[in-house]
């Protein structure tokens, strides 16, 4: 067993209960001194320590894994590809910083992805097409970090949904029905069916609740979910906002939108039932569909919410892509890191789903940090109804990383401790560190390329070798 150091991580939780190290080295019957070295990482975390750690904070051992540190880690690389290039920091530099002072890894972070968008805004107004507002994160994007700092799990929020789905009587085969009671019982709303292009509009002064009469039962059932929510829960969902936005800002808003969608999917998908059944299936998604009576995307992304603390899951990744290499949707509670910028990888399974679709591919991959992950990915398809009327087509992909993999029904068959069985991946093509990859579509940020007219490869951006002699 490898010695874990996590002073930083160690040192946040003891300033978040604002407890002096010595009223910590009390509470867990060792030195001040001895905790003083542990928390400057001069010596590592001991078995006997963390557990008494857990027990003091209520907090997973997973909160002292590396994994966040992957995450951090992959953040710094992409936003600082340019600067690390010119200034020859190196990977390990950058890991020490990660892991030693992750606050201030997170305000250099912070910094490049603020100069990056100046950088595009400063661009976009010397050829004309300048846009108010750049220079900043859309509010969508910080709705997905908002999660993605959260690994996608909503504690008391989860909670709240399930003890609600207990009280209504939410059973597979009954969802819309008990929806519907609970809504005319509590809140004198009823759901009407209505043509036309809305998925939902709800109706304050009737107290109705208009619904696409082309929506299936699932997304009927997690629509009349998300509007119980609003309704019962308005002041839980404005406080979870808040943590991050600021009430009444378009992100606020967003964030409370957002956090409503994660009730709707736990009230309809009860988190301890939806767990054991994904366990007895062994993550089968198919036969979670057939089961729980909803689309394939909504299985994945509960799936990838399975973070319950003595209730855990198998961490997963999830995305939706479209065919454009659109990242439309990305939540994850492992360290798989998903690109900002350049696109994603054209090697990931999520794009071959769309040449079958309705078939779950299955990959195994490999990034360039070493780290692998078996993934499926699956196309599904909306249409709006109507002939002639186009229609939307997603590749959803779910991922883990291979220590998990065992665990689920798609791993049958495959070789996973084999790494050359693993299809080599990278972040996106311009902050990938694959510089031999002949599927790159762009040049690799920071780097001088070997322009040579008298010879050619087969990596379409050759880059100088940057060793120096002697």
């Amino acid at each position: 067993m490898s010695k874990m150091y996590a002073g930083a991580r160690l040192r946040r939780l003891r300033e978040e209960r604002r407890m002096s190290q010595a009223d910590l080295a009390r509470v867990l019957s060792i030195s001040p001194s001895y905790l003083n070295q542990m928390e400057h990482d001069s010596r590592p975390l001991t078995v006997p320590v963390l557990l008494r750690v857990t027990e003091v904070f209520g907090v997973d051992p997973g909160f002292f894994s590396k994994r966040d540190t992957a995450r951090l880690l992959a953040d710094l690389r992409e936003a600082l590809a340019g600067e690390i290039a010119e200034s020859r920091v190196s990977a390990a530099d950058l890991g020490e910083l990660a892991s030693r002072l992750p606050g201030v890894a997170r305000v250099l972070l912070d910094l490049g992805r603020r100069n990056e968008l100046l950088s595009e805004r400063l661009a976009g107004e010397a050829d004309g097409r300048g846009r108010a507002g750049a220079g900043t994160s859309t509010p969508h994007e910080e709705i997905r970090d908002f999660f993605y700092r959260r690994q996608n799990y909503l504690h008391d929020t989860d909670l709240a949904a399930e003890h609600l789905a207990a009280g209504i009587g939410v059973r597979p085969g009954d969802v819309i029905g008990a929806l519907t009671r609970r809504l005319a019982d509590a809140h004198g709303v009823r759901p009407a069916a209505e043509p036309g292009a809305r998925l939902h509009r709800y109706d304050a002064a009737s107290r109705t609740l208009h619904l696409s009469a082309r929506l299936r039962p699932g997304q009927r059932a997690f629509r009349m979910a998300t509007q119980l929510a609003l309704l019962e829960h308005g002041e839980e969902l404005d406080r979870r906002a808040a943590e991050d936005f600021e009430p009444g800002s378009p992100t606020h808003a967003l964030a409370r939108i957002g956090i409503a969608n994660y009730f709707a999917a736990a009230l309809i998908l009860p988190y301890t039932a939806f767990h054991t059944a994904a366990e007895e299936a062994r993550y089968d998604i198919e036969r979670l569909t057939d089961r729980f009576g909803v689309g394939h995307e909504t299985i994945c992304h509960r799936l990838s919410t399975l973070q319950r603390p003595r209730l855990r899951g198998v961490p997963f990744s999830f995305v939706r892509v479209d065919r454009a290499g659109n990242l439309s949707k990305r939540q994850s509670a492992t360290g798989f890191h998903f690109s900002r910028a350049g696109g994603t990888c054209p090697l990931w399974n999520v794009y071959e789903a769309f040449a079958a679709p309705g078939r779950i591919h299955v990959q195994l991959a490999e990034m360039p940090d070493g780290q692998r992950y078996l993934w499926t990915a699956r196309a599904v398809t909306r249409h709006r109804g109507g002939w002639g009327e186009p229609g939307k087509t997603y590749a959803v992909g779910l991922g883990c990383e291979i220590r998990h993999a065992h665990r689920l029904v798609y791993s049958d068959g495959l070789d996973l401790t084999s790494t050359s069985a693993a299809v080599p991946i990278g972040m996106g093509c311009r902050v990938c560190e694959r510089l031999d990859c002949s599927q790159r579509a762009a040049p690799p940020l920071g780097r001088p390329l070997l322009i040579d007219q008298n010879s050619s490869t087969f990596v379409p951006y050759p880059v100088q070798d940057d060793r120096t002699d002697g």
